[in-house]
């Protein structure tokens, strides 16, 4: 088992379900590509190690991508083999290390157009990486990866506000929105559950719901079977955000998931619909 393989084994994200929709080839680039989010992001959170050093290592990633490696590991090898093999922008990759980056210190976003740029870089870049691998080729594909890089990248600030909390004290929601329900910084801190915050999340779950909505709407035809592996996790997460709000977003008490059982069932049924 490659390295990169192993990274994505020991992950158990819901990005392995989708996968298995694509071609051999095209899967084990996903796996690659998968295994260079997750070391960036894994090196970015190593609470273990002071910060200056974390930043080190995300520079020499950016400066190997952007320059070349004088003595690139396994990973590093693969990444830029697969930059190369599917025609990679440097600048999407670094986007990924830059937005990582941003998770050293704990983070505040004053508006949702803070929190958007800070989300094209950690999600929508995926996307776009993505589109890239499944060989997509409308225009418009570019779009539906920009838009649903929104709506999962809220649904998942949202999954884990709790956790965010407890890493460095980061805070994703925009502030303004906080405001607008007159709950504050330290309200969120101290973990408070009211209808103040049962409103704030109301008003986050109709965002991300558009999101999900607007990049339904848009599937471009010519690549509707190429986005197969990225319409299945819509759903995936689209039923996400549902539980969280079916549950009223206990989210300071509990991490929600999609069972194993629900997502066999999603795919199945793409799978089913693609064969009929």
């Amino acid at each position: 088992m490659s390295h990169a393989s192993e990274i994505t084994r020991k992950a158990k994200s819901n990005l392995a379900f989708a996968l298995k929709v694509l071609p051999r080839e095209r899967r084990d680039d996903m796996i690659i590509f998968y295994a260079f989010c997750r070391t960036i992001d894994d090196l970015a959170d190593d609470s273990n190690t002071l910060i200056e050093q974390r930043r080190e290592w995300l520079d020499d990633w950016e400066a190997g991508i952007c320059n070349g490696f004088s003595e690139p590991n396994e990973l590093q090898r693969e990444v830029i083999s697969l930059r190369d093999r599917r025609q990679i922008p440097n600048e999407l990759l670094v986007a990924i290390i830059d937005g990582c980056r941003m998770d050293l210190q704990p983070q505040r976003f004053q508006t949702w157009a803070d929190l958007s740029n800070y989300i094209w870089k950690v999600s929508c870049a995926v996307g776009l990486v993505s589109i890239r691998i499944f060989g997509c080729q409308d225009p418009v594909s570019e779009n539906y990866a920009v838009t649903l890089g929104h709506a999962l990248q809220l649904t998942n600030i949202l999954r884990d506000i709790r956790e965010d909390l407890l890493n460095g004290q980061r805070i994703y929601l925009p502030l303004e929105d906080l405001a607008r329900f007159q709950y504050t910084e330290k309200d969120l801190i101290a973990q408070i559950r009211d209808e103040r915050f049962l409103a704030l999340m109301a008003y986050e779950e109709q965002r991300a719901q558009s999101y999900f909505r607007e990049a339904a709407a848009m599937i471009p035809e010519l690549d509707r079977e190429r986005l197969l592996p990225a319409r299945i996790m819509a759903e995936v997460y689209q039923f996400l955000l549902e539980i969280m709000s079916a549950d009223n977003f206990r989210v300071f008490e509990k991490r929600y998931s999609v069972s194993k059982a629900r997502k066999l069932a999603i795919f199945s049924t793409y799978l089913l619909t693609r064969s009929s």
